[in-house]
């Protein structure tokens, strides 16, 4: 899905996705888990390291392309830990106690309190004995896949239909950021509920984890155009499947992911395609309007939305010149120093240092600033490849879509398309639907996690209708 990162308002916002490890001897070395609150998890890793008798740590949050964020005000007395992390929304506090194989305790940010638990990466988890539950039968195959890319491993889950075939399918292709095969956003498996559908409808699906899940630094070293080399050896591997039908398998993209599609067709041509939220524009402009649409919709006002635009855009004359990176810098610690005086005061007494708390923030936006990803995805216009596009194509958008705006996109696309001379395009808007194709109030982010887990009524439906309509509705 992912969702797009944005650059001088970037911010993390903890909330949404379980983990596994375990507890060491020793506090050194990675730690993978998450943070539950408000009913929702975040997957987290965090790094710590005693190496020099000083306690240093970094956390890495995949979902949000976070990577390598030090942390602040590290502390070990016994089996009890603290650490801090300097965040948008207000510093994050973690206090918690090893014991029994296990780091867990409490966690605060902006005044909302809740839990964390880590496990020692690479070695066996001390969990409870789960409790047995009764298991319904799929009425389908589910099979767990292995394939490489060069030197790139790749991991998933393919979804065969009943029957011999051979069966239509398609790729799913994740958003920006490091994503499970289920591209599982605040518990909403959304790429796991569509397989699920369209496996039942009699279409196979192939869903990957991401290249390096669990490592953010590849997503952040990576571009769409290494993405979509990962899409090309699923492709061929659903290629080598007797129960795949050859010139019926399309791609599948959500967000990045329907930039990355029309990219892997660039290479070798797919039979059909879906392209969920997909943009259509430079990254740029996506970003600038990404920024006053979520302003708004979290309440900002006219004047509050055009500032941030102006910085935006500011922002953007100065990439890429010596002096103009310090500008930026500069830009940034100005901002992160004005949230920080808008803190709430139980926020601001746990800022121990507002110094190393503006410093660390700041070389958070910044990281994301110089990364591969982000510098690609500024000034990559979609268009030349959707132009491309031959086969048919249905384009899905949310109207209350915050970060992919279906009014500034779906115009370019179509233009796109028909400048290609592909007339077998449809497009559909889903009224009141986000960025993830929920019911949504505003179409914020920061709603996503109090949403129902479910699609808008009749999204799953077009899909697979379509689907099955352009592969001659019925296996062969």
């Amino acid at each position: 899905m992912r969702r797009f990162a944005t650059f001088l308002l970037f911010c993390l916002i903890f909330l949404a996705l379980p983990g596994n490890a375990v507890a060491p001897e020793k506090l050194s070395g990675p730690w993978e888990g998450a943070i539950s609150i408000m009913g929702q998890e975040l997957g987290i890793i965090v790094r710590f390291d005693e190496s020099g008798g000083v306690l240093k740590g970094t956390i890495d949050i995949p979902m949000q392309l976070a990577v390598d964020l030090p942390l602040s005000n590290l502390k070990r007395e016994g089996e009890r830990i603290h650490f801090e992390l300097a965040a948008g929304p207000g510093v994050a506090v973690f206090d918690g106690v090893m014991n029994q194989g296990r780091l867990s305790g409490d966690f605060v940010q902006a005044g909302i309190k809740g839990s964390f638990l880590l496990l020692k990466a690479g070695e066996k988890a001390l969990k409870p004995a789960a409790v047995p539950q009764p298991t319904v039968p799929l009425p389908y195959r589910a099979e767990e896949v292995a394939l490489k890319n060069g030197e790139i491993r790749l991991a998933g889950t393919l979804t065969l239909p009943e029957g011999k075939g051979p069966f239509p399918a398609v790729v799913m292709i994740t958003g920006s950021g490091t994503q499970n095969r289920d591209e599982e956003v605040f518990g909403f498996k959304i790429f796991g509920v569509i397989a699920d559908h369209l496996t039942r409808k009699g279409i196979a699906v192939l869903r990957c984890d991401d290249r390096g899940l669990g490592s953010p630094q590849a997503a952040m070293s990576s571009t769409s155009q290494d993405f979509a080399l990962d899409v090309l050896a699923q492709t061929e591997y659903l290629l080598t499947r007797d129960e795949i039908a050859r010139d019926r398998i399309g791609l599948f993209g959500h967000s990045e992911g329907a930039i990355i599609a029309p990219l892997a067709n660039q290479r070798r041509p797919c039979g059909f395609m879906v392209l969920m939220a997909g943009t259509a524009v430079n990254g740029r402009e996506v970003l600038l309007e990404q920024i006053a649409l979520i302003a708004k919709a979290d309440g900002a006002g006219e004047t509050e939305i055009a500032e941030a635009v102006a910085s935006q855009k500011q922002a953007y004359t100065l990439i890429g010149r010596p002096d103009g990176e310090k500008e930026i810098e500069k830009m940034i610690a100005d901002q992160v120093r004005a949230s920080l005086a808008k803190m709430a005061p139980e926020q601001r007494r746990a800022v121990t240092d507002p110094g190393v708390y503006v410093q660390s923030a700041t070389a958070a936006q910044m990281a994301v600033l110089h990364s591969p990803w982000f510098r690609h995805f500024l000034d990559y216009d979609p268009a030349p490849a959707l132009e491309m596009v031959k086969c048919p194509v249905l384009a899905l958008f949310g109207e209350r879509d915050t970060q992919v705006s279906p009014k500034q996109n779906m115009p370019a696309m179509e233009k796109a398309f028909q400048k290609g001379g592909n007339r077998d395009v449809t497009f559909k808007v889903f009224p009141e639907a986000n960025h993830l194709f929920q019911k949504a109030r505003t179409g914020s982010p920061s709603e996503y996690a109090s949403l129902e887990k479910a699609f808008i009524p009749g999204f799953l439906d077009t899909i697979s209708s379509w689907i099955l309509e352009k592969t001659h509705g019925e296996n062969k």
